[in-house]
């Protein structure tokens, strides 16, 4: 069985227009599907705007597919109350956010924001609540000191590993980071993913890994999945990138974040991204690809087989 399984996931909003009394409707996931298997990481990787943290919020329950279906350890997270929704995401699905200065309480001392998930889900007796904490801050690198002080006393990274402490609390199976170093300095970045590539390896993890860098989901990821304009347009295992990649906006993106492996000339992308509310027909890509041809607004793109795991969306792929 398949740890997480979405299926053809379409997430819709309805925004105020530019109309007196309309209302546009934002397409931010456009049929989405995702298999992940336990131990398994895969990286979601696009610009800004492109649907993936929609996406991260369908895996753990806090955005209804407007269409389509997410299911969790077999499991329809959407044909359960809201009570089991959350007794079933909450001890097995841990999320770690962009910006650890926003994503914990100011008011809570470290030692209570890494306990909160266990009091919530009445984890074991107070005593091992206690000891639990002390094991995780372990875990994580922090020191017994910081146990009393307040987020706003540490440093960037010092509360990046408390919201890490705190997503592992309930021994998930799943771990969501949603873009968990952007907010990092440069120099405390790798030491985020050193230890979430450590606490993987340690612990069975699988991992939902969110960035805009693909250098470094390349680095953790075992597939990668590309998106655009709220739509998966190639999805390969991380062993094909960047040599066997087939769309052109995964190759731009590449080629975007400099590399002494793989060196390659950049590709400038021309044109701003599509508005979500309409996006051009056939291709999203196509009004600011290269190889862009009539055939290209005429329909979406059938879906390609290029090898084992490996499907993309394109009529002009990269040789």
């Amino acid at each position: 069985m398949n740890l997480l399984e979405l299926s053809g996931v379409h997430v819709v909003h309805r925004v105020r227009g530019a109309r007196l009394f309309g209302h546009d409707d934002v397409r931010a996931l456009t049929d989405a599907s995702l298999i992940l298997s336990a131990g398994e990481t895969v990286g979601v990787v696009g610009e800004s705007g492109c649907g993936k943290s929609t996406l991260a919020k369908v895996i753990v329950g806090l955005q209804r597919p407007t269409s389509g279906t997410a299911h969790y350890q077999g499991e329809s997270l959407w044909s359960m109350t809201a009570a089991q929704r959350a007794a079933l995401v909450g001890r097995n699905v841990g999320m770690i956010f962009q910006d650890p200065a926003t994503a914990l309480n100011r008011r809570l001392a470290v030692a209570r924001i890494i306990r909160d998930p266990l009091d919530v889900h009445h984890e074991g007796t107070p005593a091992q609540r206690t000891e639990r904490v002390r094991e995780l801050m372990s875990l994580v690198g922090l020191p017994d000191s910081v146990a009393d002080a307040v987020p706003g006393q540490l440093s960037g990274g010092q509360r990046q590993r408390v919201a890490i402490a705190r997503a592992l609390a309930l021994r998930p199976a799943l771990l969501v980071a949603d873009e968990p170093t952007s907010a990092l300095d440069v120099s405390v970045r790798a030491q985020i993913l050193n230890l979430l590539t450590d606490l993987r390896e340690r612990l069975g993890l699988a991992m939902v890994f969110v960035s805009h860098d693909i250098q470094t989901v390349t680095k953790m990821s075992d597939r990668i999945v590309t998106m655009y304009l709220g739509r998966i347009v190639e999805e390969a295992p991380a062993a094909a990138v960047p040599g066997q990649t087939r769309h052109p906006y995964m190759r731009a993106l590449f080629s975007a974040t400099p590399s002494l492996v793989h060196p390659v000339e950049p590709i400038v992308l021309s044109g701003p991204v599509p508005s979500a509310t309409a996006p051009p027909s056939g291709c999203h890509f196509r009004t600011r690809c290269w190889k862009a041809t009539d055939d290209c607004a005429a329909e979406l793109p059938p879906l390609v087989t290029a090898g084992a795991g490996h499907t993309f969306r394109c009529i002009h792929p990269e040789s």
